[in-house]
């Protein structure tokens, strides 16, 4: 047996220079199958064929197993005992290689590979391919890291600031293609750094479905909110007000912007535009609510709806200029929700449709917990805002348009 190895580890030496992957591998395939034979013999105390009556067990036929290496895909045949069982020594460290390759696949189906290129990737490893059943199969394991991140306590707050949207994503269900609703919520914590606190899936966009969602959130420990974010959907705002009582609400002024435009020709929209913008541009507080009553004024004569639209908004779109005006642009807008959502669609795009909802969390939540641990780990994202930050600021007196 040992003078047999060393002669095939001589003939894998000097054939492996050539290159010849098919003398590399059925060379192999001899070795694995001497050093499986002279195991079990060991094991039962007989050689193959050999009568002793202090032997422990027989054999009993085999059974197959592929075996992935450097010299591609091999089916090895692992001998099977009629009392106990056997696994070849020689295939220990393949259990590191699978996990290596389960990692690589589970990488790869994260960062946005559609599974049919995951096959390719497979390939190019020099292992035979794999299915598109196998690829899901094997991403279930991702369930577990997902389910612990978006279990985990919410114990770095007071959480000032939280920022909240929903993006749409197409889901198999019951023989149809329907579309679903993915809520993900973000916050600053104590520290300053970003945080993403939250996500779920839902059959629609409804209050019910924040109502439940912002709940989760407080049960797990989201605390200490006193401005959020958000676009402005009734029953999310009701959500909030039910939820997060005492916080004031921000509403998205790049949401309210496309909002506002559409009250105005499409010749005109630039120039609203311009003047809308100049309001989020003075140093003051007091300065942006005089702006904005400037603006109302101004869009009056030629635009009355716009005009009026903005006048009632004023109060909601100026939310942010009760706190420290270095957090202005982090707050007045849901654009950082945005970019993050921009990065889920990057990587589900290549999905297209998912075949289930748990699919969806799975690929969804494992992007948000790799977007979260890189915040963590980076630099502080605002100045940290005292749980007791004193709104000192009185609420903005807005004025209604004057009659044209």
């Amino acid at each position: 047996m040992a003078r047999d190895s060393i002669d095939i580890l001589e003939l894998l030496r000097k054939r492996g220079v050539d290159g010849d992957m098919d003398f590399l591998r059925e060379a192999l395939r001899v070795l694995m199958d001497a050093v499986m034979d002279a195991e079990v013999s060991a094991r039962i105390g007989a050689e193959h064929g050999e009568r002793n009556p202090d032997r422990l067990t027989h054999r009993n036929g085999y059974r197959s197993r592929t075996w992935d290496t450097r010299v591609g895909t091999m089916e090895l045949r692992i001998p099977k005992l009629r009392e106990g069982s056997y696994f070849p020594s020689l295939l220990e460290p393949r259990r590191r290689s699978e996990r290596a390759l389960l990692a690589v696949i589970q990488q790869a189906y994260v960062e946005g590979v559609s599974t049919r290129r995951v096959d390719d990737l497979v390939k190019a490893l020099g292992c035979e391919g794999i299915s598109k059943s196998q690829v899901s199969r094997i991403c279930v394991e991702l369930d577990g890291v997902v389910d612990s991140f978006l279990g985990r306590p919410l114990d770095t707050g007071p959480y000032c600031y939280v920022w909240l949207d929903a993006l749409s994503q197409k889901v198999r269900e019951e023989g149809r293609i329907v579309n679903v609703s993915v809520a993900v919520a973000t916050a600053v914590n104590a520290e300053g750094k970003r945080e993403i606190v939250g996500m779920d899936v839902g059959t629609s966009e409804d209050g019910a479905f924040w109502l439940a969602f912002l709940r989760s959130l407080s049960a797990r420990g989201l605390e200490g909110v006193q401005l959020v974010t958000s676009d402005a959907h009734r029953g999310l705002r009701d959500a909030i007000a039910t939820v997060f009582a005492g916080a004031s609400w921000q509403r998205c002024r790049t949401h309210f912007m496309t909002n506002l435009l559409t009250r105005v020709p499409k010749s005109a929209q630039p120039w609203v535009a311009t003047m809308v913008r100049t309001i989020y541009q003075q140093p003051s507080a007091e300065e942006v609510h005089s702006q904005l009553n400037r603006v109302v004024d101004q869009l009056s004569p030629r635009f009355p709806e716009a005009s009026s639209m903005l006048a009632e908004a004023g109060t909601d779109i100026l939310a942010f200029t009760s706190f420290p005006s270095a957090h202005w642009k982090q707050v007045w807008s849901n654009n950082p929700q945005e970019r993050l959502n921009k990065e889920i669609r990057r990587r589900t795009d290549v999905v297209g449709i998912f075949p289930n909802r748990p699919a969806a969390r799975r690929l969804i939540g494992a992007v948000l917990a790799e977007q979260h641990d890189e915040w963590v780990v980076g630099r502080r994202y605002l100045t940290p805002v005292s749980a007791t930050y004193d709104k000192a600021l009185p609420e903005a007196q807005i004025t209604q348009p004057t009659a044209a």
